[in-house]
């Protein structure tokens, strides 16, 4: 059912910089989320931002870590999917955002800043959702999330 995400952090050099990466389960949709700093606050408005644009019928649910990044997950909530958090130690349970996080690692490696500027991010992201996967039969990301947007625009 498409409108589920995982969620996680990408930290950068030192912990000083970070992205949040959302993967859409069904198409493996993935958006980083460039916040400005790794604090609660922070990282749950620049979620807020993310998703708060998308229809409803793709807002389902959020799984995140146990990070304390997502404390204000309530706030999350409240204006977008409900947050639910997988259990400590256990990646399997947000297998598809720790895969794509390993392919965003192509980008930013460890030991190496993140930048703050927003088109850097949205430009991996856009790289990343252009690339043939074997699970969708060797079709993109994008075109995948645009087949699951297309019943919205034909009610709309």
């Amino acid at each position: 059912m498409p409108g589920h995400r995982e969620g996680d952090i990408v930290v950068g050099k030192g912990g000083r910089s970070a992205v949040a990466t959302l993967v859409e389960r069904t198409g493996r949709f993935l958006v980083l989320v460039p916040p400005t700093g790794r604090d609660s606050s922070t990282v749950t408005q620049a979620i807020i931002s993310a998703v708060g644009p998308l229809p409803a019928s793709i807002k389902r649910s959020l799984t995140w870590d146990c990070g304390s990044e997502m404390a204000l997950h309530k706030d999350v909530a409240a204006t977008g999917p409900p947050v639910f958090f997988a259990h400590p130690h256990s990646p399997w349970e947000r297998g598809s955002n720790e895969n794509l996080n390993r392919i965003v690692r192509e980008y930013l490696p460890k030991g190496v800043g993140i930048t703050s500027d927003p088109h850097y991010p949205a430009a991996i992201a856009a790289e990343i959702n252009d690339r043939p996967r074997k699970i969708h039969d060797w079709r993109k990301p994008g075109e995948v999330f645009t087949e699951l947007l297309e019943p919205d625009a034909s009610t709309a």
